[in-house]
């Protein structure tokens, strides 16, 4: 079993959340989200607008009571529950935080620039009766396409680019324990391969975005808005579907999974944006580190440093190096002449690494 004081296990948490996502089912619940999206998009802005125009005085920008206080009254006027008002209010605080700036986006309602609708609650608003979801008097109707556990604590509805709109639900479940599994697992992310463990366990190259890039270009030139937004929703899927496997297969297996802390922004930055962009390393990222929380299983990122050139067996550093050797997929340690695969080479280094920093045993 796999011990580390520092970084909090499992089990030292009573709960965690888990969210489900379920589509709304027919037509006329989009067109009674649509307005109630509208009515948000309404909060939000006002909330924005007292944002600006406190920024502009001297002293501190408008805080959450005082937004609380200035919308409190209006779920009549408005139209909306107040639990729904106070949580816009909660979401704008949170995200005007995180970008640093008292002035967000406005959200547009209508027209070609229009946000996607959006309607956050809690579990006050809400009640879940077999596949159907009543907000505050309104019905709504969910493909249930699995079962819910866990308590609901809150959720949204939210709309995609298409207009088809989602339910997800925030839940509370109970922390699983600990897994007894002792095997670890390196994973080194790259072009190449998409992504390389350690155990042999490898996502080859997919190109999600190039593979359709021909169809996607041709209906661009024809303005076939629909079709553009379709294409572009089979990429998203293809890839998320694909990271979702890998994922899980992974975290299925394994005790502790380390992943190299390679960088997107900086790939971007050094001109391999779409490839960058392609792979989505960051969302498999994430889906590992969800996954091992739920699974009770160890997760954690680390240098990956010189892992490509250090030889796996001996740790001498006498693999390939630099850019002009980046077409060097298999090399031999001039020390211990052990042949490696430079990506299973790196995704060995990467476990070893992990688990020395952390102190597994």
């Amino acid at each position: 079993m796999f011990y580390h004081e520092t970084m909090g296990t499992m089990a030292d948490q009573s709960k965690l959340y888990k969210t489900f996502s379920f589509r709304v089912q027919d037509s006329t619940s989009g067109k009674k989200l649509v307005r109630l999206g509208t009515k948000v998009n309404f909060v939000w802005n006002y909330c924005n607008d007292v944002s600006k125009r406190s920024a502009q005085r001297v002293g501190p920008w408008v805080g959450k009571k005082q937004l609380i206080d200035l919308t409190k009254g209006s779920s009549k006027e408005i139209g909306l529950p107040s639990q729904i008002v106070q949580n816009v209010v909660f979401e704008f605080i949170k995200s005007r935080k995180a970008a640093g700036k008292p002035k967000l986006r406005w959200r547009v309602s209508r027209g070609a620039k229009r946000s996607l609708g959006w309607v956050p609650f809690t579990n006050q608003d809400v009640t879940l009766e077999g596949g159907r979801v009543k907000l505050r008097g309104e019905t709504f109707r969910l493909w249930m396409h699995r079962e819910l556990t866990g308590r609901i604590k809150s959720g949204n509805f939210s709309q995609d680019s298409r207009g088809r709109w989602y339910c997800n639900l925030v839940c509370e479940v109970e922390a699983p324990k600990t897994t007894n599994r002792t095997k670890v697992v390196g994973i080194d992310l790259g072009f190449k391969t998409v992504a390389s463990s350690s155990d042999g366990r490898d996502l080859e190259q997919a190109n999600f975005y190039r593979d359709l890039e021909a169809k996607l270009a041709d209906a661009q030139r024809r303005n076939k808005k629909r079709l553009v937004k379709t294409i572009h929703a089979k990429i998203k899927n293809r890839r998320k579907d694909a990271l979702h496997k890998y994922s899980r297969a992974v975290v299925n297996d394994a005790g502790a999974v380390f992943v190299g802390n390679i960088s997107s922004t900086w790939q971007v930055a050094s001109g391999n944006g779409k490839a960058a962009l392609d792979v989505s390393w960051s969302m498999l990222k994430n889906f590992l580190r969800y996954k091992c929380d739920h699974a009770g299983v160890v997760f954690a990122e680390v240098n990956e440093a010189y892992t490509t050139q250090t030889c796996s067996c001996c740790h001498a550093r006498s693999g390939p190096q630099g850019v002009e050797d980046l077409d060097i997929r298999r090399w031999t340690c001039s020390e211990c002449r052990a042949t490696h695969g430079r990506d299973r080479n790196a995704a060995i280094n990467i476990a070893r690494l992990g688990s020395e920093t952390l102190g597994l045993h």
